[in-house]
């Protein structure tokens, strides 16, 4: 048995610790911007107060250590706690892509076991609904009055005040994080609490916090949005919600706020740029902007930095492992100014993280020449859940194999040169075409399908597909892309679909997606 002084630190206990650590009267969230926004704020004390109370819900509802809960929400506080309440019970999260199709998230929370869903009644109460019923659920909770489901705020009312305790170990599984596959299923990607702390150990390590954070949050903050709320909440810092990125409702926020930090996919960045509003919008708080997903057009950051200044940073990273490396706002103004080499660099290796280039046989590659990303450490994932044989594949030879094809050069700075797997990144979302070809010749009149990424300057890749119909058929492209809408949703619709009389093949037979990407 470890000695006592040994114990390692859960999630939720160094969460609770942040939020005593600071007075309670100090802002720890706010939401709404615009005149006619509702808004919103949240102290420290009463975000303690809320996470006691969900303790004390879970509990009256029979859902103790071990038991599984989904969360389908917006950038609401109350997903943030109720994840929070729930690690602090002992409870396993898992969260439901808010653009995901009802299959998928179907096929999750039976994988994951969930008992029971808490919902953003005001974006996905129908679904909640149709979940709930065809997963058999338990219980469902809303954030807020709905007609169908338990109102998680009267909840918290009725139980009234209770201290926020964490009862969790540090050895148990706290997340389920589910990303695409090739497979053509979604994978569970499994954190214990020692990786979840790791990703904020990282974050607050590597990363350039400003003194005083204050954080927009623009994209999920279920994603990696949400894996700085905590390293800001440590600093004493405020996080300002934004429920669906706009322009306008970032600038707003940034001016109003007085924002000091932001994270962004480069899509929003391009975004802002083409925005009128940018130039008359106070953007002078502005310290740290993060990117990540995918790299940024060259010439869209020299614009960037030539209006912002040099406050870019770019993370890399993936769903099983986060983050992987960061190339800071130094890198990025010498980039800028005498090295322009770092600018196509994804940073160096963070804190905590070890990074090799393997060969297929998984021996290592000479310094400069290109292999598999392979890395290991305090940020990486257990395995994949109840998929033994990918797990193994994943973690073959004690590294795992991200999949991704890069160099590393004398200094140990790391640059992605492709990816092994066909995975498209476009608008910061991982799609993968297995997915999306399988959506398509779910069609009648469609008898074969690939799918690619495409360079993009807003998407970054665009989804596109290339079809061969059966015999006699005839069907347009919008049916096609409105079809994968429904089945895959928004994300994975191709921006265009291409009706070929066969599809190229390399000479041993596999579609040729390069010479498709060619045309």
């Amino acid at each position: 048995m470890a000695a006592t002084h040994q114990g390692e630190s859960t999630v939720g206990g160094v969460i609770l610790r942040a939020l005593r650590r600071y007075p309670q009267d100090r802002t720890a969230f706010t939401w709404g911007e615009g005149p006619d926004a509702v808004r919103g704020s949240l102290s420290y004390g009463q975000a303690l107060d809320a996470i006691g109370r969900t303790q004390t819900v879970f509990a009256t509802a029979g859902l103790g250590p071990g038991s599984r809960i989904g969360i389908l929400s917006g950038n609401r506080v109350d997903s943030w706690l109720t994840a929070t309440a729930a690690w602090c019970s002992g409870l396993i999260v898992t969260y439901l892509h808010p653009l995901g199709s009802l299959a998928d998230h179907l096929y999750q929370l039976g994988d994951a076991g969930v008992q029971a869903l808490f919902v953003d009644p005001a974006k996905f109460a129908q679904r909640g609904c149709d979940l709930t019923e065809h997963a058999g659920l338990q219980h469902l909770f809303t954030f807020g009055p709905a007609e169908t489901g338990r109102d998680l705020h009267a909840a918290r009312e009725q139980v009234g005040a209770s201290t926020a305790v964490d009862v969790a170990d540090a050895g148990d599984l706290v997340w389920l994080n589910y990303t695409g596959g090739t497979t053509g299923k979604p994978k569970g990607v499994r954190y214990r609490h020692s990786s979840v702390l790791g990703h904020s150990r990282s974050v607050l390590t590597d990363f350039e916090l400003p003194a005083e954070p204050r954080y927009l949050a623009a994209g999920p903050i279920t994603h990696v949005a949400g894996t700085k709320i905590l390293p800001v909440l440590h600093r004493g810092g405020s996080v300002h919600l934004l429920d669906g990125f706009t322009p306008t409702g970032a600038l707003r926020a940034i001016e109003e706020h007085r924002i000091t930090m932001a994270l962004f996919v480069p899509t929003m960045i391009y975004v802002l740029l083409d925005d009128p509003e940018l130039d008359r919008t106070d953007m002078s708080s502005l310290e740290l902007v993060l990117y990540g997903a995918s790299a940024m057009s060259p010439t869209r950051l020299a614009e960037g930095q030539e209006r912002l200044g040099d406050v870019f940073a770019q993370l890399y990273g993936q769903s099983e492992c986060y983050p992987i490396s960061y190339l800071s706002r130094e890198d990025h103004r010498r980039g800028r100014l005498e090295d322009t080499g770092l600018l196509v660099s994804c940073g160096f290796p963070v804190h905590g993280t070890s990074v090799t280039l393997l060969r297929p046989d998984g021996a290592p590659v000479p310094t400069g020449e290109a292999g598999e990303i392979c890395v290991r450490g305090q940020a990486a994932m257990e395995g994949y859940h109840d998929l033994p044989e990918l797990t193994e594949e994943a973690l073959a030879g004690g590294w795992l194999h991200t999949g991704d094809i890069g160099t590393l050069d004398g200094r140990g700075y790391l640059t992605i040169v492709d990816r092994k797997k066909d995975m498209i990144v476009t608008g910061g979302f991982n799609v993968f075409p297995r997915e999306v070809e399988d959506a398509l010749t779910a069609h009648p009149d469609v008898a074969s399908a690939a799918v690619y990424g495409v360079p993009d300057e807003k998407w970054g890749e665009a989804v596109t597909a290339a079809v061969v119909l059966k015999p006699g058929a005839t069907v347009d492209e919008a049916e096609l892309i409105a079809r994968v809408r429904e089945l895959k949703g928004p994300v994975q619709a191709p921006k265009e679909v291409r009706v070929l009389s066969e599809l190229p093949l390399t000479v041993v037979g596999k579609i040729d997606k390069k010479a498709l990407r060619a045309r």
